[in-house]
């Protein structure tokens, strides 16, 4: 019986792992017309050591490679149709679940629906932690937001940078399925 727990509460986490992906655009944007880009100046010139430097080159090397497949190439700061930024957060979560389960079946002994035996309930509690990844693109003339996407996933310790380099790159890939944006048929 405790196996079943274990498999049960192994696919329930597995239910939630899933990639969460969002966007949003300007309408009145032309999408069409852009095919350069550049990264959003820092503000500081700061090039000393940054604790998240590793995962910095990981994202700005998947959000080049998908605009590159998108036919957006990087440009000059002052002449890019669009300049990119990206942030991210994390938020930490509560998962609870409660199991209750019920030790045998006798049609002639027990309750009227032959269940008899003892209720038993068992609830476990998870925390854990939610990043997203938010990517901008702004309109480098009227410094308007014109698109904005975002991933979500449960943060999972991965061992290796090629396992880091691969999550980067699938949640970069499926945020950006949507760029550029269609425009709805009315």
């Amino acid at each position: 019986m405790k196996r079943v727990m274990v498999v049960v509460a192994a696919m329930a986490l597995s239910a939630c792992s899933s990639m969460k992906t969002s966007s949003d655009y300007d309408p009145a944007a032309n999408f069409s017309d852009i095919k350069t880009y550049a990264w959003v100046e820092q503000k500081n010139q700061d090039t000393s050591y940054h604790l998240d430097g590793l995962m910095d080159q990981r994202v700005r090397a998947a959000v080049e490679s998908q605009l590159s497949l998108k036919g957006v190439t990087q440009s000059d700061p002052q002449t890019a149709d669009i300049l990119v930024n990206y942030l991210t957060k994390v938020d930490k979560k509560i998962n609870v679940d409660t199991f209750n389960t019920n030790f045998g079946y006798h049609p002639y002994y027990g309750s009227p629906w032959g269940m008899s035996g003892s209720m038993h309930t068992q609830t476990t509690v998870r925390e854990y932690e939610v990043g997203t990844l938010i990517l901008d693109m702004i309109d480098r003339e009227t410094g308007k937001l014109i698109w904005r996407g975002s991933v979500a996933d449960t943060i999972r310790e991965k061992n290796t940078p090629e396992e880091r380099v691969e999550v980067v790159n699938k949640a970069v890939a499926e945020m950006m399925l949507n760029y550029p944006p269609k425009p709805e048929s009315k």
